[in-house]
C-alpha cells in the first residue's frame, strides 16, 4: 500500500473486557503508526498484566504492509490470528491490539478460544470506532464572536474538525475538512453572519475521522468457524 492512500484506523483507544467460563478477556487497542509504537504498546501491557497467563496480540502498519501476531502460549492460531482477522475483516490498519487471559480454571478447547480471542478484539474495535485517515484541507477564518458558535456547529455538520481557535479582538478559527466537504461549508457559510467570512487556504493535513455506523457489525460466520 502506498504511504499517500486512504487508510482505515482504530478511532481511539479503548479498553472492553467480558468472562468465557471463568477465564477473563481483557481486550485493549490503540492506533499506532509503526512497528515501534506497536512493540511499545504490547510491552505496557506484559507489564501491566504481568501476572496473567497469556498477553496475545496482533498489530497492522499501513506504511510497509507490516502485520505481525502472537499466541502468547495459547495453543498455536487460536489467540494471534483470529486477532488479527478482526482487522482483516474491518480493513484496519496502524491498530495494535491485546488480549489478556486470566485463566479462570475450565479449558474451553481450540475452537472456544479463537471464538473467544475473536470476540474480544471485535468488542474492542467496536468500542475504539474506526476512522477515515485522508488528507483533510486545512483552513484559516476569521469570525466575529457572535458568529463562533454557529461556525463551529456548520463545520460539525459538515464533517469538519476545529484543530485550534485564537481569541483577539474577533475569533479566528482553524478548521480542517475532508475531501470533498468544503465546498458543502462554503455554501452553508452564507448562512452563518450577514457578512462574508474570508476563509483562508492554509494546507492539506493526514488527520482522521469517525466513520459514523448506524448498527452494529455482526462478526461473519466464515470468522467463527
Amino acid at each position: 500500500m502506498s504511504a499517500e492512500e486512504d487508510f482505515l484506523a482504530p478511532y481511539q483507544e479503548a479498553e472492553t473486557e467480558f468472562t468465557e467460563k471463568r477465564s477473563r478477556f481483557i481486550g485493549h487497542i490503540w492506533r499506532t503508526d509503526s512497528e515501534e509504537e506497536a512493540r511499545q504498546r504490547i510491552e505496557e501491557t506484559r507489564k501491566r498484566y504481568h501476572d496473567a497467563r497469556h498477553n496475545c496480540w496482533a498489530y497492522a502498519i499501513h506504511d510497509g504492509n507490516i502485520v505481525r501476531y502472537s499466541d502468547d502460549g495459547e495453543p498455536q492460531g487460536t489467540a494471534g490470528k483470529p486477532i488479527l482477522s478482526v482487522f482483516q475483516w474491518r480493513g484496519v490498519t496502524n491498530a495494535c491490539c491485546v488480549v489478556t487471559r486470566y485463566f479462570g480454571g475450565v479449558l474451553l478447547g481450540t475452537g472456544g478460544l479463537s471464538r473467544a480471542y475473536l470476540q474480544a478484539a471485535k468488542n474492542t474495535l467496536d468500542a475504539a470506532g474506526v476512522a477515515l485517515v485522508s488528507f483533510w484541507s486545512c483552513w484559516e477564518i476569521p469570525c466575529p464572536y457572535a458568529a463562533l458558535e454557529p461556525l463551529q456547529r456548520e463545520i460539525d455538520l459538515c464533517g469538519g474538525q476545529v484543530s485550534k481557535t485564537d481569541y483577539g479582538a474577533r475569533a479566528t478559527v482553524y478548521a480542517m475538512f475532508p475531501p470533498g466537504r468544503v465546498e458543502e461549508f462554503k455554501e452553508r457559510l452564507r448562512f452563518v453572519t450577514s457578512a462574508p467570512l474570508p476563509m483562508k487556504y492554509v494546507g492539506d493535513m493526514r488527520t482522521s475521522g469517525k466513520i459514523k455506523e448506524s448498527k452494529e457489525n455482526a462478526l461473519p460466520a466464515s470468522l467463527l468457524l
